[in-house]
């Protein structure tokens, strides 16, 4: 399982097809690759790993608050090209992706684990599986790839 977690002022994902919208003010937007073979394992790793990740300035200007302390909020997007092959050719395989039964919900339970490590209110997603817009304002930039340990 991949997560590339993005520092953000503010994110949001409209998806029209589904009138729906959804929003956060500072905090992190995670981009969530799910590959076969990942478990409830993997899940719990990677949300517990973004949770604690210690990317926000604390009064010093250090990197070395947690989206926690900082009473953050998370938006969750669904992104299976994180694992696109492109080592072959110019168009990327995506063999290493998780099928949508799997990838669904284990996205899903990330979902959960990160709203019981922060807080309901504090986590939104996208819907799996959807064409979205995604609003990321990356604040730094910081960006961090969080891998499980499979």
């Amino acid at each position: 399982m991949r997560a590339l977690v993005q520092r953000v002022s503010e994110g949001g994902v409209d998806i029209s097809e589904f009138n729906y919208t959804a929003s956060i003010s500072k905090g992190m937007v995670i981009l969530l690759g799910v590959k076969e073979g990942d478990t409830i394992e993997d899940v719990n790793f990677v949300a517990d790993k973004c949770s604690n990740l210690r990317i926000f300035e604390d009064k010093n200007g250090k990197m070395n608050l947690s989206v926690k302390q900082i009473n953050g909020e998370v938006l969750v997007i669904s992104q299976f090209t994180l694992y696109a092959d492109t080592r072959k050719g110019n168009r990327p395989s995506f063999n290493l992706a998780a099928s949508p039964e799997l990838a669904i919900g284990l996205y899903e339970k990330l979902i959960d684990r990160l709203k019981q490590n922060l807080g309901e209110e504090k986590v939104k997603h996208g819907i799996f599986g959807a064409m979205m817009k995604v609003k990321i304002f990356n604040d730094g930039p910081v960006t961090v790839l969080v891998e499980s340990k499979t």
